[in-house]
């Protein structure tokens, strides 16, 4: 996905720029950058974080950069942010989100004038320089980016940092957040409120959708208000928001105690503990563990120390052993026992495959699995949350085509059907995928009680990748 933040401060701004930036890590796997503003002008330094994490790499710059405005962030795609000069003057722009209607704007801008892009990404466009050619196609940056949140489909917010100040636009339809931050003599503006708590800022209020500010050392004056309508990413709340991070309202850990809470209320099943898949996994089984009185326990434990979660190859077959390699078993607490444990969704299935053969090889009487989620049914449209290429890779759309065959499994009324907890085609989904991923048993989390574990209205929520619905 990534995550991004920004510092406009009477002083130097890069000692809470890095850090605002750090704190972001969990979002991003692939590159972090950084771009201040200050009496020599702009500057920037990108780096590689896939083996090493964002701190390591940027401390030599948290000394070399100066400048009281800066932006950065933490990304798993393109390199960013960028430094841009062109009829508008020169500004750095940094970005969070996914288009999805890219040829159609490269096309376009081709057509209006001879016009290059020069960054690429595994061969593609990058994203962030496509939303700086849309910015430019207007007379003034506000009214860039206003164009920019219109033309395109899927989710883009945004940083445009100019000598002046910073502006900060959070998606049309408000899926990604974006916070402001205050303290004595600076704003900050961030995808994850918690970022700067330890920083001295509070919270001054969350963007709404669509909304756009400008914001100075000194205030943040409002560019264009927020829209009525919102889509807010529901999978932040049960997987990618850090414990600490609160969106609408909502805090991820409280959510988290409510959503396995209501995990087991529905459930009848007998364990002798709860985990929860390090890390996210782990506030769902706290509330499972309290609702339904199995005690909670960490059969196996995440080795820290060299392994930190920046670290994950793109290769999934490596992505796999890794994702092993970090888990220490507890033999005193999986050996004869039956295991109850919940991650936080199935997306392939291969990792949690490996996870249930890994206690079964450890002694593990029963491993009964309960994800956190809806199965996933559709690939996400709008966020790039998932390194998944096609729909297929689903887990569950891979037990569709098998049952159904090609011509009718990628019918919508047939998936729907696929989609609802009560009908018989969804019993016989999870009875194949608890057969083919070798669970003792099966039970998802349903789309109605998520809902309600996040606890905000439901039109203000997007639920495509479960539901199918926009």
């Amino acid at each position: 996905m990534g995550g991004i933040f920004g510092v406009a401060s009477q002083e130097s701004c890069v000692f809470d720029l890095f850090f605002g930036i750090d704190y972001h890590s969990h979002l991003g796997t692939r590159r972090g950058g950084m771009a201040v503003h200050g009496e020599s002008g702009f500057n920037r330094a990108i780096h590689n974080i896939e083996n090493s994490p964002f701190r390591t790499k940027f401390e030599r710059d948290l000394h070399e950069l100066e400048g009281n405005l800066g932006i950065g962030c933490i990304s798993d795609n393109e390199p960013q942010p960028l430094l841009v000069q062109s009829h508008l003057g020169s500004f750095a722009i940094t970005t969070v989100g996914k288009i999805c209607n890219e040829e159609q704007l490269v096309r376009e801008a081709f057509e209006k004038g001879k016009t290059h892009f020069l960054e690429m990404s595994g061969g593609s466009i990058n994203a962030t320089e496509l939303v700086a050619t849309l910015i430019n196609a207007r007379e003034s940056i506000s009214e860039g980016i206003r164009f920019a949140q219109e033309k395109i489909e899927g989710s883009m917010s945004m940083l445009v940092m100019t000598k002046y100040g910073i502006f900060a636009a959070r998606d049309r339809l408000g899926r990604t957040p974006l916070f402001v931050g205050r303290k004595e003599g600076a704003y900050c503006i961030s995808f994850e409120d918690f970022a700067y708590a330890n920083l001295g800022y509070k919270t001054c209020r969350e963007l709404g959708p669509g909304e756009v500010v400008f914001v100075t050392p000194d205030q943040v004056r409002t560019v264009y208000g927020p829209g009525n309508e919102m889509k807010m990413c529901s999978f932040l709340w049960v997987y990618y928001g850090y414990p600490t991070a609160t969106y609408e309202g909502v805090n991820v850990e409280q959510m988290r105690y409510k959503c396995g809470e209501l995990l087991a209320k529905r459930d009848d099943v007998e364990a002798d503990y709860v985990a929860g898949v390090p890390d996210s996994g782990i506030a769902h089984a706290v509330g499972y563990a309290n609702a339904s009185g199995i005690p909670f326990a960490r059969p196996f434990i995440k080795y820290t120390p060299t392994w930190p979660r920046s670290f994950m190859p793109q290769n999934q077959a490596k992505r796999n052993e890794i994702a092993r390699m970090k888990l220490i078993p507890v033999d005193a607490l999986i050996r004869g026992k039956k295991m109850l444990l919940i991650d936080d969704s199935i997306v392939r299935g291969t990792q949690l495959r490996e996870t249930t053969e890994y206690l079964y090889e450890n002694g593990a009487s029963e491993v009964h699995i309960r994800p956190a989620c809806p199965p996933i049914l559709y690939g996400c449209k709008y966020l790039n949350f998932s390194r998944s290429k096609s729909e297929l890779d689903l887990i569950g759309r891979r037990v569709i085509l098998k049952r159904e065959g090609e011509e009718r499994a990628n019918d919508p009324e047939v998936l729907a059907r696929y989609a609802d907890p009560d009908t018989e085609e969804y019993q016989n989904m999870l009875d194949d995928i608890c057969k083919e991923l070798n669970f003792t048993s099966l039970r998802f989390h349903r789309l109605d009680d998520m809902i309600e574990s996040i606890g905000i209205d439901p039109d203000r929520l997007c639920t495509y990748c479960w539901s199918g619905r926009e």
